[in-house]
């Protein structure tokens, strides 16, 4: 059958960098670091004591008050940012079939805030269940594709995907597919994460998965750096909205991009550690590129997963040597999450957005607070290290690996009629 092709026609997001597109991007472009000491609550007595928090806010300005409280803090971030992605597409009930417009979006653990709260008010209580009514669907993380529905009406395919790290890539890819099957005209797709809290950070510190540079949290999150001790915690959303190219020029929408292809393997490795060869990241990324019909040669720019782990750092580059040979010399290389921190199963969403301003602005973003070269990692290699780089950049590739062994790519290229 003849596949559609899908182009990218919104977007919207809520970040530790600024709470719409323009703002992330700027953060982006002028490499500034969203991490700060956490403002949620006291965390003083914990090992990390700094994230990367969405700033100053109050679902209020964006939300009526009523309906904000039925909500967990990642679905408050769901709607905004995809209310933002709505209107930037310029969706409206007289140029779209509701029918035919979908909502598949992830999160990679929900509502955990909800369910922490709801526990430990009952733990402190003299046993008798006194639970919120809301609790159930606040906590939920399928509820943000569900919410963002009802709000415009959409009454499309309608889903959430999750796969830890990689959830809202593949909930991209997801979109994709369902789009190019001609399943649906529009989909909303992405992610949100809002686990800054003290079961997500004591839970992540267990681990040993965070930073604890506490004397210095803004330079905390650095990628590919030789002393790198962990990622950073971020909160956010990032949404886009896909389309059938046939679609979008019907109703004469403006294109971002087009989506080129996706890719989505397994380690089948170890519950948190990723390959140490990269195998999986190596599959990924050869995955993505036969789906698009591309040659390696065509990448220009890759936003890695990078999250500043002294494993998953070396094993990423490792890969992208592995399938890119010479020609990973040639690429841009970075990581955003050096600045946003790692936003968990908004990640995908977050990065794929920056891969798309990338490609519509050729502007590859930092990878900031670098001081120190690993001399396991290839210093040929260009990490883009401190300030953006103007380059060309026809197409680029943004990668995320998740714990339990998933990873998902996507590829994303300047639009050609």
């Amino acid at each position: 059958m003849d596949l559609k092709r899908v182009v990218v026609t919104g977007l919207g997001a809520i970040t530790p960098l600024g709470k719409t597109v323009a703002e992330y991007w700027q953060g982006l472009q002028d490499g500034v670091s969203g991490c700060d000491d956490i403002k949620q609550f006291d965390c003083s007595k914990f090992k990390t004591r700094f994230a990367c928090e969405v700033k100053d806010f109050d679902p209020t300005t964006y939300l009526d008050r009523k309906e904000a409280r039925k909500m967990d803090r990642y679905c408050q971030f769901a709607l905004i940012a995809s209310d933002e992605a709505v209107k930037d597409a310029g969706i409206s009930k007289e140029n779209v079939d509701p029918d035919r417009v979908g909502v598949i979006f992830a999160s990679g653990i929900g509502g955990l805030i909800t369910f922490q709260e709801e526990v430990m008010n009952f733990a402190a209580g003299d046993g008798t269940p006194r639970f919120n009514p809301f609790f159930i669907p606040k906590m939920i993380l399928d509820i943000a594709a569900g919410q963002i529905s009802m709000r415009h009406g959409f009454r499309g395919p309608n889903f959430a995907v999750v796969s830890a790290c990689a959830s809202s890539t593949n909930a991209i890819i997801d979109a994709y597919d369902n789009i190019r099957l001609n399943k649906a005209d529009i989909i909303i797709t992405g992610g949100s994460e809002a686990v800054i809290s003290a079961a997500g950070l004591g839970g992540f510190n267990a681990m040993k998965a965070l930073s604890e540079r506490n004397d210095d949290p803004k330079t905390a999150s650095r990628p590919f750096d030789k002393d790198r001790d962990g990622f950073v915690m971020g909160e956010g959303s990032g949404v886009l909205v896909l389309e059938s190219l046939e679609h979008a020029l019907a109703r004469g929408a403006k294109i971002y991009c087009e989506i080129a292809g996706g890719g989505a393997t397994a380690d089948a490795y170890h519950i948190t550690a990723p390959h140490p060869e990269g195998l999986g990241a190596n599959n990924v990324m050869k995955a993505a590129l036969k789906d698009a019909g591309m040659q390696p040669e065509a990448i220009d720019y890759i936003n890695v997963h990078g999250t500043s782990t002294p494993l998953g750092d070396i094993a990423e580059t490792k890969a992208i040597k592995t399938v890119f040979g010479e020609h990973a010399y040639n690429l841009n290389i970075s990581s955003t999450k050096s600045m946003t921190g790692h936003c968990l199963g908004a990640a995908g969403a977050l990065e794929a957005l920056a891969c798309i301003m990338a490609v519509t602005k050729d502007i590859v973003p930092p990878t900031i607070n670098h001081f120190t070269d690993d001399p396991e990692l290839d210093p040929k290699l260009n990490f883009t290290f401190t300030t953006a780089q103007h380059r060309t950049v026809n197409a680029a590739l943004s990668n995320t690996f998740g714990f339990g062994g998933h990873n998902a790519s996507v590829i994303v290229k300047k639009y050609k009629a």
